[in-house]
């Protein structure tokens, strides 16, 4: 198995580093904040739970409430899994064999590309930065080959934050229904977008082959919950990835199951804040790279808190990003982290972080770094 750059890089600093500036995820809460939205009957339900195994397939209660949140799931549809790392490795050892071959955009989270690539064929699309970000459907049907099995897709993506729009999102479901090809979609950010006329339809909902990955970590702010899940209508697939899942974590965790739950019966309160933070957070990285349009060029991404600005300073973007964390302690994630076997990445860009409160702190700090140095910009 290739190593995971991404999250090697993260073990090695999110924890050490002072400012954490490229979280990927949400606001999170605490334990009582979270149990002050229950009602008093769930809130008891956790307090008498019993810490046996669990139903492989997930709480049946938690099922219902993630089938609720699409317009056509049951809970049958629904599989749960520890974390949406999980579904993504499951879904790509039941869904591809050595002799298939896959498509998955680029730039991407790590996984959407290195677990098909330990398993088939892979071929990158480019998202096009020149076209704001978008896919050209043209290009991904030049792709398909007579046994192409599989398209990967992340909306809003990681880690430009563009959400596709409509028309090519319609254009390729039907493109994928034309060819019998499963649609894989990455929706981890979905709900976190800067306009709701941006939101597209979950995949698993409009495309009998679509397969709709989610978590409780990215736009509901609960990574510690370790809870994610795969909303499919295809029973054979569900019912090989549950097989699957036998070998991995077998079950999930019951008192994350019962906190998912909660946290999904109070998901627009939560949604509506996290909401609000993104916005917001979002504004504050606008004034901020404005004040420094030598270095920087900052752009809106639609939707998710994480964006790709370009850096145009005088060093290289690894170099600056590396000498920002030693001098300054703010974490950045660099290009090398974001590179990909399949086509070339953008080397001036890096990933930031929006979704937390204490961006001030971490703004605050890059901001005394960038005066301090802005000599070798001379």
């Amino acid at each position: 198995m290739r190593n995971f750059a991404l999250e090697t890089y993260f073990s090695k600093w999110e924890f050490s580093a002072r400012y954490h500036l490229t979280a990927s995820d949400m606001e999170s809460m605490t334990m009582s904040d979270l149990l002050s939205m229950a009602s008093a009957e769930d809130r008891d339900a956790f307090e008498r739970l019993w810490l046996g195994y669990t139903e492989t397939y997930g709480l049946s209660e938690l099922r219902e409430e993630i089938a609720a949140t699409y317009h056509s799931a049951t809970p049958d549809h629904v599989l749960c899994f520890a974390g949406a790392e999980e579904g993504v490795y499951i879904a790509m050892r039941v869904l591809l064999g050595k002799d298939d071959h896959a498509i998955v955009v680029v730039p991407n989270y790590q996984a959407a590309e290195t677990l098909p690539l330990n398993i088939c064929a892979v071929t990158g699309v480019p998202l096009d930065p020149d076209d704001n970000w978008s896919l050209d459907l043209d290009r991904v049907e030049r792709e398909i080959r007579a046994n192409t099995k599989l398209i990967s897709i992340n909306f809003p993506n990681n880690p430009t934050g563009k959400i596709l729009e409509r028309n090519r999102f319609d254009a390729l479901v039907e493109l994928c229904r034309r060819k019998g090809i499963y649609l894989f979609s990455d929706e981890v950010f979905r709900l976190i977008e800067r306009h709701a006329s941006l939101r597209l339809p979950q995949v698993a909902d409009v495309y009998e082959r679509g397969l709709s990955l989610n978590v409780m970590s990215k736009a509901y702010g609960l990574p510690g919950l370790r809870i994610g899940w795969i909303m499919t209508k295809d029973s054979a697939v569900l019912q090989e990835m549950e097989r699957y899942k036998h070998y991995l974590s077998i079950c999930n965790s019951a008192p994350s199951e019962h906190l998912a739950m909660i946290a999904l019966r109070a998901r627009e309160p939560i949604l509506k804040r996290n909401r609000q933070l993104a916005n917001k957070n979002a504004e504050k990285l606008r004034l901020f790279f404005n004040a420094f349009p030598k270095r920087f060029e900052w752009y809106l991404p639609d939707g998710g808190c994480v964006g790709f600005p370009r850096y145009k300073g005088p060093q290289k973007t690894d170099d600056f990003c590396e000498d920002l964390l030693n001098r300054a302690g703010v974490l950045l994630l660099p290009p090398r982290i974001y590179r990909s076997e399949l086509l070339p990445t953008p080397q001036d860009r890096f990933r930031i972080g929006f979704g937390r409160k204490n961006i001030d702190a971490g703004l605050a700090a890059l901001g005394d770094y960038l005066n301090r140095t802005q000599m070798v910009d001379s």
